[in-house]
């Protein structure tokens, strides 16, 4: 072991000389398993110390780790060379000339989502009705518990709802913006909620995240009949031609009596088509009247207030208006697509 401690200068030189001729990182790191890896020949070394006598490994153990950290020093100021003539090097070759002429400016457009959101709102707030907002991640009362959904609902499944360890969970609609608004305020109360919400589903008509656009009204002497009113008015004015509706029974926690919302197909106007599968309508929305346990959850009196609420996909309404058959297209940020709508 001794005429290897004395051959450790020579080890340390002819090393530091490798290293200083590594052209490139990848051939520094070859050295340095080479040398300091697992089975590399200063590791070797301190490897057998276990073999020597107390006295020989505690000389030969400082001599070998006064090796390593020579070497490992030696290693790290090459590696910061390198890495630093890389940079320079592509720099170099990434460097623009700023006299050059400019390649002009293209004119962006809003996103068809976008464009129509706005353009729902407008009708909305045109109407009377307030923009209200509420946050994304929300808790379970709010999302689940304050529109009479039971504990046992679909809705709550994992593999539709994205949960969070603690509980709370990405909303799966805009209707806890509504149970804010009710919170917050004392009736009348005039609100559409547009905005993101997340359901694990994907497919030709379905995204992970998708738009939706929620009303609510809550005052004395509100009845179903004004809320087909709203609703009809407002699918004329979205879709700029006198389009018929009808409203189908249905079911929702929420509301009670609850409808289905049709209109005739937009783009063969009842006569049928592939978009409406020759039926000559299409479902656009939910709607009813808000149940009574909605409105005593945030303490609004059921026996003297009545409401209406309804609820729709803004992306389905964006495929109707501009004819478009699969929702992912919004999202792939294609702007061979998307500068049709600039």
């Amino acid at each position: 072991m001794t005429d290897t401690v004395q051959a450790l200068p020579a080890l340390i030189d002819a090393s530091r000389q490798e290293i200083a001729a590594a052209t490139n990182l990848e051939d520094l790191e070859q050295i340095r398993v080479r040398l300091l890896g697992k089975k590399g020949s200063v590791t070797e070394l301190l490897k057998s110390l276990g073999s020597m006598d107390p006295e020989t490994r505690r000389t030969a153990g400082a001599k070998i780790n006064e090796a390593k950290q020579t070497l490992t020093a030696a290693l790290e100021e090459r590696r910061a060379a390198l890495e630093a003539e890389r940079l320079a090097a592509q720099l170099a070759g990434d460097a623009v000339d700023v006299t050059l002429p400019g390649r002009g400016q293209t004119i962006g457009g809003l996103h068809p989502v976008t464009r129509v959101r706005r353009r729902i709102e407008q009708i909305f707030r045109n109407a009377g009705f307030e923009i209200a907002d509420g946050p994304e991640i929300e808790d379970d009362w709010h999302n689940f518990t304050a529109l009479n959904i039971p504990e046992n609902h679909p809705a709550r499944a994992m593999h539709d709802t994205f949960y969070f360890p603690d509980g709370r969970l990405l909303r799966t609609h805009t209707s806890p913006v509504q149970v804010r608004s009710m919170e917050q305020q004392k009736p009348p109360i005039r609100v559409v909620a547009p905005g993101r919400v997340y359901r694990s589903d994907s497919d030709m008509t379905h995204t992970p995240m998708f738009h939706q656009v929620e009303g609510l009204v809550v005052d004395e002497g509100i009845t179903f009949a004004n809320l087909k009113a709203v609703l009809h008015g407002f699918m004329r004015e979205l879709f700029e031609k006198d389009v018929k509706m009808r409203l189908r029974p249905s079911y929702f926690p929420f509301t009670e009596p609850s409808a289905e919302v049709d209109i005739s197909c937009v783009s063969c106007g009842g006569s049928g088509c592939r978009v409406c599968k020759q039926t000559g309508w299409v479902e656009v929305a939910g709607c009813g009247v808000v149940h009574p346990n909605v409105l005593k959850a945030v303490n609004i009196d059921p026996e003297r207030y009545t409401g209406y609420a309804f609820g729709m996909g803004i992306d389905r309404l964006t495929m109707l208006r501009y004819n478009v058959n699969d929702i992912r297209l919004y999202f792939e940020n294609d702007l061979r697509f998307l500068k049709q709508f600039a």
